[in-house]
């Protein structure tokens, strides 16, 4: 009498399903993470190639299961000569597994020179192959990770179909596709409405404390020119962590005339944190009045600053246009959050661009009522997402010069940049995405920021009337990363590579979204004149748009041997 067939534990039975692969989804998912080891626009250890790699093969799984499933419900299921013999087909499947092993294992090696590549380009050294094959590794544990929790959700869907079986009497597909929908769409709720506030929740109690405190060295300034100052009518402890160190660092009178070697003027830096007024509308009637207790008027340039997510504001930018002119200038900022600037373009880049749009329209409104012949330079700066912010209150071009703007510069702009993307997609006829040219270059220019020449050369007359330079690294994945990468090629990676840019690259679907998302996690982590670090050709941005008279190629070299001299400020 033949024994009994030994039973197993339904959670052993569940737990097996969760890492019983399907063959074709194992093809497919190799082939993504093959195509996820090609260069992107910065380089990336092995960490980072893991999880990029990882997440794409689940995607590449996902994929390999549904044409699988289509190709037995449209062409297999009712041939005859399906499926072969079963020891035929378990070599079929053992050699499509070898063969992925295989193949992935000999793509970390081109993976790990395609890195040194990129690594190359930025100054910085590249991983070898023996540590790069650990991207594998890290790979398989994230990979895994995503078809695991996509099969729980599954199996949740299996059970309500079930259900709807035994009570309804639905038909097997029909309740299939009715329990994975109900599962899908809690799941969907869940993550936009429970876990995505609580993102929130948690980054508000996660970067607000750091908004109270003051970084170390950063003292309240006492010259009546700062916001901050006993004088002033935003209070210190009001101005947040980003406006402590805007107003309470940069150069004084002593510094620039040590610099410059001529009388110079302390700088005015006018600044409203978020604890400076109860509103918006407000903080920016505390900024008019800082104006004009300041003396603003009687400067020679006055700069709008929208600023970043927390109330950044590049001390770069602030101590080159300061030394420039000697201190003869007035820097206007405002604070509109708390959050990194990731966070609140996800979250609320409405109230970034609103913030940009008041701060302008206030200070242009303060701006108007002055005589006209002793109004100071209008001057609009904006990086990253202080850019895109600026850029919110212009609905095209002209609408800059008719306020009388002199000059604007912008750095590293976010794709979904109003202005800035309706200029590429506009650009003259045969001009490339990554350099475009806009109407002859005769208000607005682009130049990738590769050096002090190319700005130089971008920014030559003649350009009269107000100008607009836009500073963009071929390499900033900030300014290139688009939802519109997972299904269509952009031109930039189609036209010949940029000046940091391996021509290596090329567009994938799916993979090189997620390979430009990674890079965005490491865009300012790479060395300045690459990716979002523009460095100091912010100071060469400068000379372009809004040199004092009688500037020089010498001048902007002694600024910047001032500035490397200072180094980071806090």
């Amino acid at each position: 009498m033949r024994a009994p067939a030994p039973t197993r534990h339904p959670l052993l039975v569940w737990a097996w399903g969760l890492v019983r692969l399907n063959v074709v989804g194992v093809a497919v998912g190799a082939l993504f993470f093959c195509l996820s080891l090609t260069p992107s626009l910065l380089p990336r250890d092995w960490l980072f190639g893991g999880i990029i790699g990882g997440t794409n093969a689940a995607i590449g799984y996902a994929l390999g299961v549904l044409l699988s499933a289509a190709l037995h419900r449209l062409v297999l299921r009712h041939r005859s000569w399906w499926p072969p013999p079963a020891r035929i087909l378990r070599a079929l499947e053992a050699a499509v597994v070898v063969g992925a092993i295989a193949a992935s294992l000999l793509a970390l090696v081109p993976a790990a020179r395609w890195q040194r590549q990129v690594s190359a380009l930025m100054g910085i050294e590249g991983p070898d192959t023996p540590a790069y094959l650990r991207t594998l590794l890290i790979s398989l544990l994230v990979g895994g990770a995503w078809v695991g929790a996509a099969r729980v959700v599954l199996d949740l869907g299996k059970v309500l179909a079930r259900l709807f079986i035994r009570r309804f009497r639905l038909h097997h597909e029909v309740a299939t596709f009715v329990g994975t929908t109900i599962v899908v769409a809690l799941l969907v709720l869940l993550v936009n409405g429970v876990l995505y506030r609580g993102f929130l929740a948690g980054a508000s109690v996660a970067f607000q404390p750091q908004n109270l405190t003051t970084a170390d060295g950063v003292e309240p300034p006492t010259a009546p020119e700062r916001s901050g100052s006993p004088d002033s009518f935003a209070p210190w402890d009001t101005l947040g962590y980003q406006g402590r160190t805007f107003v309470g660092t940069g150069p004084d009178v002593d510094d620039l005339v040590r610099v410059n070697g001529r009388p110079a003027k302390e700088p005015i830096r006018v600044y409203a944190g978020l604890q400076t007024a109860d509103t918006a509308a407000a903080r920016m009637d505390v900024v008019v009045r800082e104006l004009e207790r300041t003396g603003a008027a009687d400067r020679s340039v006055l700069v709008v600053i929208p600023t970043t997510g927390t109330g950044w504001v590049n001390p770069v930018a602030a101590r080159a246009i300061e030394t420039m002119y000697g201190g003869d200038t007035a820097l206007v900022g405002v604070q509109y959050s708390y959050l990194p600037s990731w966070i609140s373009f996800l979250a609320d880049r409405e109230t970034s661009i609103d913030a940009g749009r008041m701060l302008i329209g206030a200070v242009h409104d303060w701006w108007c009522t002055l005589p006209t012949d002793r109004r100071p330079k209008l001057v609009l700066y904006g990086e990253s997402l202080g850019s895109m912010a600026g850029q919110g209150a212009f609905g095209w071009l002209p609408d800059i010069a008719g306020m009388d703007f002199s000059a604007v510069l912008w750095v590293g702009p976010p794709h979904e940049s109003p202005l800035w993307s309706g200029l590429v997609a506009r650009r003259d006829p045969g001009s490339p995405e990554v350099q475009p040219r806009y109407d002859g270059g005769r208000t607005v220019r682009f130049t990738q920021a590769a050096d002090a020449e190319d700005i130089a050369r971008i920014a030559a007359p003649p350009w009269e009337g107000t100008r607009v330079l836009f500073l963009q690294h071929a390499s900033d994945p900030i300014i290139w990363w688009s939802p519109k990468l997972l299904f269509s090629r952009p031109d930039w990676l189609v036209e010949p590579p940029g000046s940091d840019r391996t021509a290596s690259m090329r567009w994938y679907p799916i993979v090189t979204f997620w390979q430009v998302s990674a890079d965005m996690t490491n865009a300012s982590g790479v060395p300045g004149g690459h990716g979002h670090d523009y460095g100091d050709a912010v100071l060469d941005g400068w000379a372009a748009v809004v040199p004092p008279d009688g500037w020089t190629t010498d001048d902007t070299e002694r600024v910047r041997t001032a500035l490397r001299q200072v180094g980071p400020e806090t």
